[in-house]
């Protein structure tokens, strides 16, 4: 199983230049939460607080856990003196050893756009979701977006081929991929397992305009979100190599003609779902 590597590779720069459309499209998944002025929620996979902080406007309190050091480091300088608010670094993968839990459990736990990273890891899939559901109050609900079944697949694709084409197995190039998109057939079953009841599901296709910001667009998006890729290369004129041909492979597939903006095809998986009272 590919894991991410030691290397924390996120910075609120880098995120912000390749990748600041993530909280913007969240108004859905925002709407499926309905946070209420008594909420304790804990946003799972926070990055640099822009939802987390946005949804302590409308909460009791909420914190924001993430496992970059960068991103959690972002927060804190830009909301961090806000009161009730608080930043954890965390490995989500383990929730089931954090020591710095709600006592008194949280009302709600939102994800938006981290849980495909977080579960990639099979063998941690079930412990991460059992957490989830144990902190949960009676009555808790688990809001939740993510990448489902066939998110971004043509640069999913290109990554793997170019990594390939630099003298990567087959099977190591796949097993170098970061992440995990789950059909919701899967996602139920997972869920179900654990306790959850499922009140609320849907995929969409969502084709995702990236940045035109300079050092962003699908060259920034890829040396971000597909770095695990990159790192599994031991030259840096190798890394150089796939990020040119997956830029120069998709270059047609994704621009738009009459404006040279570029789209990728996301899928989104939203899902609410409640822990019995």
């Amino acid at each position: 199983m590919a894991e991410r590597p030691a290397k924390d590779y996120w910075t609120h720069e880098a995120y912000s230049t390749s990748a600041s459309f993530v909280p913007e499209l969240a108004t859905t998944i925002l709407q499926w939460l309905d946070p209420q002025r008594d909420d304790i929620v804990l946003d799972l996979g926070c990055g640099d607080g822009v939802l987390t902080a946005k949804l302590k406007e409308s909460c009791a309190s909420v914190t924001g856990v993430d496992a970059s050091a960068n991103l959690i480091t972002a927060a804190k300088k830009t909301y961090g003196s806000r009161a009730g608010l608080s930043w954890h670094v965390q490995d989500y993968r383990y929730l089931d050893r954090w020591i710095n839990f709600q006592e008194e459990g949280y009302t709600k736990v939102f994800s938006n756009a981290a849980l495909h990273w977080i579960l990639r890891d099979p063998t941690t899939r079930e412990p991460v979701l059992k957490s989830i559901f144990d902190i949960l109050k009676p009555g808790g609900m688990f809001v939740f977006e993510m990448g489902g079944k066939g998110n971004v697949a043509e640069v999913h694709a290109a990554l793997i081929a170019a990594v390939v084409h630099q003298g990567i197995p087959l099977e190591d190039a796949r097993e170098l991929s970061p992440w995990f998109f789950p059909s919701e057939g899967l996602m139920k079953q997972m869920l179900e397992q654990v306790g959850f009841k499922i009140q609320r599901m849907e995929l969409e296709y969502r084709p995702t305009k990236l940045t035109m910001e300079k050092d962003g667009g699908i060259e920034g998006w890829v040396r971000l979100m597909g770095a695990s890729f990159l790192n599994g290369l031991d030259s840096s004129a190798k890394r150089e190599a796939v990020v040119r041909e997956v830029c120069e492979v998709l270059r047609t597939v994704i621009s738009h003609e009459e404006d040279g903006s570029r789209y990728l095809g996301y899928v989104r998986l939203r899902v609410l779902a409640t822990k019995a009272v």
